[in-house]
């Protein structure tokens, strides 16, 4: 199987990494780590890409991005189907599933995180959880109601105001190659001379393994079909659905 990668650079190690090891013919393009702080940019990079690559050369594109502040909401696929990991973030595709993202972070949506691949970039700042910047929908809870449902409507509504003390904390996420590297000590040294506590978690790029394999369950990844379009659902599990 052919398949171009569509992905930010955050996962550029974890996906060199993966690549040594995997079957597939894989050609990787990254988008700049900062693209994220601009979605309708990232999504007109994302969308050229896609444009331009024909089934020919392509079985599948494959992108490595979560919704990512909606960049991906209303990518279209041309003539290549594209498969995308149903994640609302960067940080669900570094914690390797939705159910360790929810683990770490359903109860503090606001909690801000880095990872290696951050660092490595130049950006030792803490990301924001993308669950916590859907207010820049701009939608009230009833209009959340009536095009979500109830249940989903709170669920946005709750990761819009978060209870929790965490941003006090400073999370790093680290993944298998970076282990040797210092990075969580520069963290660690950076929450010390903030006085923040400071968190350890251990990534998993389960997910990232899956997309270049080509093992995509429907409850993990979303395979749009040529002529659909990306359509957010913004819920914990479903979050992303193809519409025509």
């Amino acid at each position: 199987m052919r398949c171009k990668l569509i992905c930010c650079e955050v996962f550029s190690r974890e996906i060199y990494k993966e690549l040594l090891e995997n079957d597939n013919t894989v050609f990787p393009v990254f988008t700049e780590i900062m693209s994220h702080n601009y979605p309708d940019f990232l999504r007109e990079q994302i969308q050229q890409e896609i444009d331009k690559t024909e089934p020919v050369n392509f079985d599948y594109v494959l992108l490595g991005y979560g919704l990512c502040g909606n960049a991906i909401n209303g990518i279209y696929a041309r003539a290549v189907p594209i498969v995308i990991p149903r994640a609302h973030d960067c940080c669900t595709i570094l914690l390797g599933s939705k159910e360790v993202y929810q683990t770490h972070f359903a109860h503090r949506p606001s909690c801000r995180w880095t990872s290696g691949g951050n660092i490595k970039s130049g950006d030792i700042s803490l990301r924001e959880n993308e669950l916590h910047s859907f207010h820049e929908l701009n939608i009230s809870y009833g209009e959340l109601v009536e095009k979500y449902g109830e249940d989903n409507a709170t669920y946005i509504i709750e990761s819009l105001t978060p209870k929790d003390s965490s941003e006090n904390k400073m999370v790093f996420i680290q993944t298998p190659p970076y282990d040797k590297l210092n990075y969580k000590d520069k963290v660690e040294k950076a929450a010390e001379n903030k006085g923040c506590q400071f968190e350890l978690i251990e990534g998993n790029t389960r997910l990232l393994r899956m997309l270049l394999n080509g093992v995509w369950p429907e409850e993990e990844f979303l395979v749009i079909p040529p002529g659909f379009h990306v359509e957010a659902v913004y819920d914990p599990v479903q979050v992303i659905k193809a519409e025509p």
